[in-house]
Order: C-alpha cells, then structure tokens, then sequence
C-alpha cells in the first residue's frame, strides 16, 4: 500500500516539476524572442548617443567616431561568450582599422577588472566603463533584457545595420563588416 502511494506522489511530483519547469522554459523563450525582436528593431534607426569614460577616467562620446563603420560590443569580463568573441574581435580591428572600422567595447564590469583583462589579451580598441550606465546605454540600443554579449554594427551614417544577441563570431562580423566598407 505505502508502495503504491509513494508512486502516485513521485508521479504528481514529475507532473507539477515538468509543468513548472515547462512554464519556465516557455517563459523564457518569450523572453528570448520579445528581446530579439526589440533588438531587430532598432535596425535601421540612428544610433542612439551616450557617453562613457575609458579605463583611464576620459569620457569618451560616441559621435567621436562618427563617419566609421563603428561595432560597439557590451560584455563582462564573467561573461564566457564575450571573452571568447574578443579575440577575434582584436584581430577585425587589426585587419579593418585602415579601412574606417573602429570596435568599441562598453564592460559593464568593474574598472580593475576590465584592465587587468585588457593587459591580458592585448585589446587593441577603446574600452568604455559603466555599470549602470553602461546597462542603461544597453537598453537604449535595444538591449531590453541585459543579454550579455551584445553587439551592435552601425554603418558610417550612424544607423545600426545589425544586431547580435549573444556571442558574435568572427565570420558573421566580418560578413556584416564587409559591405560596409
């Protein structure tokens, strides 16, 4: 008899954890795809304008690379996505900086940390700081639900031609990058 109860209690318990489990998932992915498609969204729009220092202290506006093909990225040094994306992001900006492309990296991430990681991998690109700003920044780039990386490719005009929820490989810049130049 308690055999049988136990059963029927492990069995509601699949239920209700599956059920929970299922809503949560479904939730998420909503999420996932409202958050898509506000970042889709602001493709074709004008670059939203912030400012933010560099990890020197200096304020750094974004009109200061205005007629460049500009890729601004938002990552973390935590974030294992944004620090596997960086490297090849070093080299784009070795490979297109004579062509008029400038990578912007906005951490949202404490100051020493950012610097400590710089100095390790040898990023050759302006680095912006911020945590609430920076997450501010984020949002106004059509980063409604703080997914780190985030990358943003805006062309010499200033539009936002391409966006990239989650990590951005160096083939899929590249061929965003190219028509561009």
């Amino acid at each position: 008899m308690k055999s049988k109860h136990l059963k029927i209690i492990a069995g509601f318990l699949v239920f209700l954890l599956g059920t929970v489990g299922g809503n949560a998932l479904y939730k998420r992915l909503q999420n996932n795809s409202e958050g898509a498609v506000v970042a889709q969204k602001m493709v074709s729009k004008p670059r939203p304008a912030f400012s933010l220092p560099d990890v020197e202290g200096t304020v750094h506006n974004i009109k200061e690379w205005d007629g460049k093909v500009t890729v601004v990225n938002f990552w973390a040094t935590w974030c294992p996505p944004c620090r596997k994306e960086i490297p090849a992001f070093i080299d784009l900006q070795d490979t297109y900086e004579n062509q008029g492309v400038q990578f912007i990296g906005v951490a949202i991430d404490d100051l020493v940390k950012v610097q400590d990681y710089m100095d390790t991998m040898g990023i050759n690109y302006p680095i912006l700081i911020g945590e609430e700003d920076a997450i501010e920044v984020s949002k106004q780039y059509g980063n409604r639900f703080g997914a780190l990386p985030y990358t943003t490719i805006i062309n010499r005009q200033g539009d936002i031609v391409f966006v990239q929820r989650g990590e951005l490989t160096r083939e899929v810049a590249e061929k965003n990058i190219k028509p561009l130049l």
